[in-house]
């Protein structure tokens, strides 16, 4: 899942998500968009998981930051990933719609037992969403383990100083102060 969504903007929701789908079947019959049935289904039962099921023949250029992120995911969903990678999923998406896909992603892995790694800048939504946080400087892993153990006090023994108030943005869904 990419930050900036990647999605053919000229192309239905279904499409989008379907793309996900088109390792599994003959070249032809997917520019022709003639999937199965099976995958179809499987399309949109991912875009009814990420709450956007409504949406499944809009363009994805009609589509909120945020829809186009859930579009994303669902993607994912039809490819029957074992693993989902997230690279700064909501990286440009408001506090509420945050929320919704961090939601989604966590649902996902709990419901689906799918392993989701996410790359975030942000370590309050960090602390927030994850059961085990991999802190990175420079390339090197300064830090690895349970969320209980991610303290304000650690991330200063690590990096040498105050947290900045941009990595803390607070808790998902929490008003504007």
């Amino acid at each position: 899942i990419f930050q900036n969504f990647n999605l053919v903007k000229r192309s239905t929701v279904l499409r989008n998500v379907l793309s996900g789908r088109v390792a599994y079947h003959n070249t032809l019959r997917t520019v022709l968009g003639l999937f199965p049935k099976e995958d179809v289904n499987l399309a949109l039962n991912a875009l009814d998981r990420v709450n956007i099921v409504e949406k499944a023949y809009t363009r994805s250029d009609q589509l909120s930051g945020g829809q186009q992120q859930r579009v994303s995911i669902a993607r994912a969903l039809a490819q029957e990933a074992k693993i989902i990678l997230a690279d700064e999923p909501v990286a440009s998406l408001d506090p509420l719609t945050t929320k919704q896909v961090m939601d989604d992603l966590k649902k996902i892995n709990q419901e689906l037992g799918i392993t989701t790694v996410v790359n975030l800048h942000f370590i309050d939504i960090a602390r927030q969403y994850a059961t085990r946080i991999i802190g990175l400087n420079a390339g090197e892993v300064v830090f690895d383990g349970p969320v209980e153990e991610a303290t304000d006090e650690k991330f200063q023994e690590i990096y040498g100083q105050q947290l900045e108030k941009e990595q803390q943005r607070g808790p998902v869904g929490a008003g504007a102060e």
